[in-house]
């Protein structure tokens, strides 16, 4: 069997590349065959501002954590319960793992099955509490209920060509997407993003594909704004001393959007230079510039334990959020993990015939999957781009 090298929590702000066992139809924290499952070359494998969180040291995460939920792979190994997907078809993973089976799966929120962790509702590779399942930062990875949860690609030269693009489906641009749906983005919209990281710039994308007149993305990062404005957005720069109300509303002519999203999560920081952490500072801007009725996007991470917050409270996720702005607006709010499965199929045909540029839009940058230590620490420091790992060297060449 070949090696498997695979990218390994090892304590806050150190990962490690380890040579482990290659995978087996099986998991052994659950002790359960997967004769469902199919293991996976994997070709692209992105570094996720989610993993970053637990890099930080700002989740429960143990040392010895394998990651990487974002997952694009060649199939050569299929278990004997496994009809449709073939040893050779070139597929993306849903970060999501899922059965396919039970009533959430059913009714589409693929995000929560009730069958895949013990602990709780939902899984995902490689993260802390999410099922045990390895990450797929790695060489190969298994993949459970691969009928149900893998997109094959129709053509594997045409994906190849677009793979960078493609690489973002796992995770991402469905994340993006989702957060942009259901805060009721369409055609001529007024759009506020608070984030200009990879799930914000993949937001913007996705504002845009739904027909947004004007999408603004905020962030304190100045070259993560002029990464946002490569492509046609508006920005703000939330380092100033200006309200974002008045910042938009110099943009629009009002202080106030159709749709917010947050693409931030528990980790926001406060306005202004010297601005610290206020874990609910995004989800209070929203609602300041939402125009009543609005809906609200909120794919950015939210946890219930965060061994770095900033009081007593945030350590267990409960944030001084402004519920009754909320209220007084009539706000609608959706959280909770992307069900990927909903939009993957339809985002896949958008970038095979050209309708979107991801890639291009998040800077999706190649590495080595031995360089990953080095892309944990360049994202960390707010590098405006998205570190793709490539575990057995089959981008090479490849670009955006």
């Amino acid at each position: 069997m070949p090696g498997n090298k695979t990218v390994v929590y090892q304590g806050p702000g150190h990962v490690s590349v380890e040579d482990l066992d290659y995978p087996k139809l099986e998991l052994p924290e659950q002790h359960r065959k997967i004769n469902h499952g199919a293991i996976l070359k994997v070709v692209a494998s992105n570094i996720c501002g989610s993993d970053q969180h637990m890099v930080r040291g700002r989740t429960t995460a143990p040392e010895g954590q394998t990651l990487g939920h974002e997952i694009t792979g060649e199939v050569v190994e299929v278990g004997p319960d496994v009809e449709f997907i073939k040893v050779g078809d070139l597929c993306s993973v849903p970060f999501n793992i899922a059965c396919g089976r039970c009533r959430m799966c059913m009714e589409g929120h693929t995000g929560v099955c009730l069958n895949v962790n013990p602990a709780r509702a939902g899984a995902a590779y490689g993260y802390v509490d999410m099922g045990g399942w390895l990450g797929g930062q790695a060489q190969y990875v298994l993949v459970p209920y691969a009928d149900f949860n893998l997109l094959k690609f129709p053509d594997k030269d045409r994906a190849m060509d677009k793979i960078l693009d493609l690489a973002m489906l796992s995770d991402i641009f469905p994340t993006g997407y989702h957060g942009c749906y259901t805060a009721g983005v369409t055609t001529g919209s007024t759009v506020y993003i608070a984030g200009a990281g990879p799930v914000g710039l993949a937001a913007a994308t996705s504002a845009f594909l739904l027909g947004a007149a004007v999408v603004i993305v905020g962030d304190l990062n100045e070259q993560r704004l002029a990464q946002a404005r490569s492509f046609g957005c508006e920005t703000v720069d939330l380092t100033t001393d200006a309200s974002l109300a008045d910042m938009v509303e110099q943009i629009l002519g009002e202080p106030e959007v159709d749709a917010a999203v947050d693409a931030v999560g528990f980790e926001a920081r406060g306005h202004g230079a010297d601005a610290g952490e206020e874990p609910a500072t995004v989800l209070n801007d929203i609602m300041s510039i939402a125009r009543p009725a609005a809906r609200l996007g909120i794919p950015g991470l939210y946890v219930t334990g965060d061994p770095g917050g900033k009081d007593a409270e945030a350590k267990v996720g409960s944030l001084r959020v402004s519920i009754g702005t909320g209220w007084a607006k009539s706000h609608s709010f959706t959280t909770g993990q992307c069900p990927v499965k909903q939009y993957n199929r339809q985002l896949m045909m958008a970038i095979l015939h050209d309708r979107t540029h991801i890639a291009k839009n998040v800077h999706a940058t190649v590495l080595p999957i031995d360089d990953a230590p080095k892309g944990y620490t360049d994202f960390d420091q707010g590098a405006a781009s998205k570190y793709v790992l490539d575990p057995n060297r089959e981008l090479v060449g490849a670009g955006v």
